[in-house]
């Protein structure tokens, strides 16, 4: 089955087909480095960094190019704000972001070139733009007339004649259109430049990724990626400037990612509910947020909160939960067995473990759905535990190579999706364990394991009356201190993984 993918430029959902057979040349619009990242940044980066995952998964040889904006008027306001070099805010924000990916478990990128680094090709670019009559200089500025390129709009599906100067398009007297953009901005004092022909100065921000992704994909590459919110005018300007420089069509598929909420409202400074991604990592663990983001399909709004997330790491414990029995069971000196399973038993966990591999990939193939890719993982993680309660799992038992090829599809799913199940940490609860027994269990002693079996022990009666809602009190106290408990066919289990 081939991959279908939404294209923003023709609205529809297309068959991947690419410029060099079982190859991907991509490149994602990264990070402008003036501070940390947001978690509406996050979901972006997590996205695609899932879809590179996917087609390497699918035999691709993915080449992702994912740039580094380290020369912006963000940049540069930061800087005068606190009374530094526009570099220094730059290689402190790149540094950060850089930690934030890797404890999100985002891959590092094939590329990842920085736009000051790339002075020299956007001077060219600009130059061959002004050599085909779709720039003109004024007074060191170089502005890209976007009339002279008549596809302006495709790509947002906004109509020429009905635009006004957006947000991100400046003002200026001296643009033959209030349309143009700039291209090259001629240096104010105290800001970082360059020489040109045009006078010193530093590129417009529109003008980098057409000529970063260019310089390490070439013309027409397949894949360009980023936020809804950059389709116009960011993603709009560079389909014209690029085909406007080469004559060639600028990438084969255009994707974008939708936006993120919080509880519902649009985040933002002056609602109080921006959150930032490394202050999402210090409460919760990368799994957990690669799990909640990955239940809603990349093109969909995503309703972010804390709610949300504490649902992941419940749903992230059942995931872990056949895979650790499998793992207990066969490390095992006496491993459990209730019975060995029938053949026709044995077909049907076999049947279901091809299915998930199978809703799997036609999942991810239809646009990169996540949230069915995660459904079929579910759908087999509960079919395994039904085998384990009723047949469980011996030294000898035919049940073991199943089960095992069981907890590996799980495992090796996730992988896919970069969601990596937490490694069972056996160590000393924590002294907070205390206060809960004592809260919920009546426990009046000062031992933590002794409060862990209170805590156990009053769980295993509420249970037993149907007292539903004082067993999860004690579930999720103990999970909130890091402390999972397990219902197994031979009773509860508990293990402990202090956060990294």
């Amino acid at each position: 089955m081939a991959i279908r993918l939404y294209n923003t430029m023709t609205r529809s959902k297309e068959e991947l087909v690419t410029r060099d057979p079982q190859r991907v040349a991509m490149y994602v619009c990264g990070p402008t480095v003036y501070n940390h990242i947001h978690i509406g940044n996050a979901r972006t980066f997590l996205s695609f960094d899932v879809i590179r995952r996917y087609l390497e998964y699918r035999g691709y040889d993915v080449r992702f190019v994912q740039n580094i904006t380290d020369v912006d008027d963000k940049i540069i306001n930061k800087a005068k704000e606190e009374g530094r070099s526009s570099a220094e805010v730059a290689h402190e924000y790149t540094v950060a972001f850089e930690k934030a990916m890797s404890e999100l478990g985002v891959r590092t990128p094939t590329v990842q070139p920085r736009a000051t680094e790339t002075i020299i090709e956007m001077i060219e670019m600009v130059q061959r733009l002004m050599d085909r009559g779709h720039a003109y200089a004024v007074e060191g500025d170089v502005f890209f007339s976007v009339r002279s390129f008549g596809g302006y709009g495709k790509l947002s599906g906004r109509d020429i004649e009905e635009l006004e100067a957006g947000a991100r398009v400046d003002v200026d007297e001296r643009k033959q259109d209030p349309l143009d953009f700039a291209l090259w901005k001629a240096a104010k004092p105290g800001e970082p430049r360059w020489p040109s022909p045009w006078g010193e100065g530093r590129p417009g921000w529109h003008l980098e990724c057409s000529v970063m992704s260019e310089k390490e994909l070439g013309v027409t590459f397949d894949i360009h990626g980023g936020a809804s919110d950059l389709i116009f005018p960011h993603h709009e300007n560079e389909v014209a400037q690029s085909e406007a420089a080469t004559g060639e069509p600028f990438t084969r598929y255009w994707m974008h990612g939708g936006l993120l909420q919080v509880n519902a409202e649009k985040m933002s400074k002056s609602l109080g509910n921006f959150m930032l991604l490394k202050e999402v990592l210090e409460e919760y663990d990368a799994p957990v947020i690669r799990l909640m983001m990955l239940q809603t399909h990349y093109r969909s709004p995503l309703d972010f909160s804390t709610e949300r997330l504490d649902e992941a790491q419940t749903a992230l414990e059942r995931l872990v939960v056949p895979v650790r029995e499998v793992r207990r069971a066969l490390e095992s000196d006496a491993p459990w067995a209730v019975r060995p399973a029938t053949t026709d038993e044995r077909k049907a966990l076999a049947g279901n473990i091809e299915n998930a591999r199978e809703k799997f990939v036609a999942e991810m193939d239809d646009d990169f759905n996540t949230a069915g890719a995660l459904a079929a993982v579910f759908e087999l993680v509960r079919t395994t535990n039904r085998f384990l309660g009723g047949f469980g799992i011996g030294e000898h038992s035919e049940n073991v190579p199943l089960l095992n090829q069981a907890a590996e599809t799980i495992e090796q799913l996730l992988g896919v999706l970069g969601i990596e199940l937490p490694e069972e940490r056996v160590g000393e609860f924590p002294e907070a364990v205390i206060q809960l027994a004592t809260d919920l269990a009546g426990y009046a002693g000062c031992d933590p394991v002794a409060a862990v079996d209170a805590l156990l022990a009053a769980r295993a009666v509420a249970r037993t009356d149907h007292n539903w809602a004082a067993a999860d009190a004690v579930r999720d106290g103990l999970a909130y201190l890091g402390i999972t408990v397990e219902d197994t066919a031979q009773g509860q289990r508990v293990s402990y993984s202090p956060k990294a």
